[in-house]
């Protein structure tokens, strides 16, 4: 069977309308077409998704028109799991384009990226063969992903700010992902490599590999905002989330997946997977905000807007507003802090619903303080015990940077 060619808008609209009030149908979390780089060694293995446009919770008739361009090219859609994953089949390119003609003509630049997807679709098929390198999925649930072609799209909705970060389950994300080396936007197979190194060396092939991971970086996906400015492509991993005006500089600056800023920020230390920044922060140069895994319990990190972090230092506790971390000083959740009655009684003026008794001299551990707006952290260098008073300056980025 086929889907007739509609002629009107009004037509397709009661045509998506007739496929949503379907028995079973249920609209996707998420949905894209793909283009996939397979193994050169073992071409059953997917090394990377590529998606020109990602759809999360939104452009629900184009889904509906996907889903039933896939059942008149006899796929069956399973509602019930949390991901489906198709081939794309000429059938289902003519089916689809069928549906969209009233939007054909108006598919460029911000219009219609679907029906944009759709037709070069159809260019490359006028050219050539279709292969077996475009997919298109479907994601009904946000469980743990279940392929490659999954894990993709939810680094793609992460870094493109269409998914909140920590919003969304990457559960096993690192075992379906596979170690390649990377030149460019190419991974290949390690297996390969070590198979061909010597016919690729001698006849000057041998790719100038930039890194071997299983994340490429998040500029080989994805274009950032005109005032983001990154100097150096392997400080952002794919999955990071850039807020316009952050500035990500060379040396020990770092942002991993499922991590990154809210706001203009000046990254030139270590933001750690699940570690969020507030808009107006500086990270210092070399200074590590911990991740999941490294230090904070498995409690994520988030940082305040107008916090200073100092060259060098370490923070493994949430911090609010208006803090600063002093250089090459480690604020992590068991670390003792001294404040005096009359710092604490300052910072408590910033802290109105914290509930805390006030002594001559406050012992707390950093734990207890997480989150806490107003604090300047620093080291008696006499008897190198850690204080903490009332921050007295303001932290201001250089606006002609962001």
């Amino acid at each position: 069977m086929a889907i007739k060619k509609i002629e009107s808008k009004d037509e397709f609209k009661s045509f998506v309308e007739k496929i949503e009030k379907g028995r079973d149908y249920k609209r996707p979390l998420a949905f894209g077409i793909c283009r996939i780089d397979r193994g050169q060694k073992n071409r059953e293995k997917v090394l990377q998704a590529i998606y020109p446009f990602v759809n999360w919770n939104e452009n629900f008739g184009s889904a509906a028109v996907f889903i039933e361009a896939l059942r008149e090219s006899g796929e069956n859609i399973d509602f019930t799991s949390s991901e489906q994953l198709f081939d794309i089949t000429d059938a289902f390119i003519i089916n689809a384009i069928s549906a969209f003609n009233p939007y054909l003509d108006e598919a460029k630049g911000d219009a219609h990226k679907n029906v944009q997807v759709l037709k070069e679709l159809a260019k490359i098929v006028e050219c050539e063969d279709l292969d077996d390198s475009f997919r298109i999925l479907f994601l009904f649930k946000d469980d743990a992903p279940q392929c490659v072609e999954s894990v993709y799209i939810k680094l793609y909705a992460l870094s493109l700010g269409k998914a909140e970060l920590r919003s969304v389950n990457l559960n096993g994300a690192f075992g379906i992902l596979h170690n390649v080396a990377w030149f460019g936007n190419e991974p290949f197979e390690l297996d390969w490599l070590r198979e061909n190194e010597i016919e690729l060396k001698l006849n000057g092939a041998y790719p100038e590999i930039e890194s071997v991971d299983k994340f490429p970086r998040y500029l080989q996906h994805i274009i950032p905002a005109d005032n983001t400015r990154i100097l150096d492509s392997a400080k952002v991993r794919m999955g990071a989330q850039l807020h316009p005006g952050t500035t990500v500089m060379p040396g020990a600056s770092y942002i991993n997946f499922n991590a990154g800023t809210t706001g203009a920020v000046m990254v030139e230390g270590r933001i750690s997977s699940s570690a969020i920044v507030g808009s107006g922060s500086d990270v210092g140069g070399g200074a590590s905000i911990l991740g999941v895994l490294s230090g904070t319990n498995g409690n994520p990190v988030s940082i305040g807007e107008n916090v200073l972090l100092g060259a060098n230092s370490v923070t493994g506790i949430p911090l609010g507003d208006g803090c600063i971390v002093d250089a090459g000083i480690a604020i992590l959740e068991g670390t003792k802090v001294a404040i005096s009655r009359a710092e604490l009684e300052k910072i408590k003026e910033v802290n109105p619903f914290w509930d805390v008794n006030i002594e001559d001299e406050n012992i707390f551990k950093g734990v207890e303080l997480a989150g806490k707006n107003g604090i300047h952290f620093r080291q008696n260098s006499m008897t190198g015990q850690i204080m903490a008073m009332r921050s007295r300056r303001e932290v201001k980025l250089n606006v002609e940077l962001h």
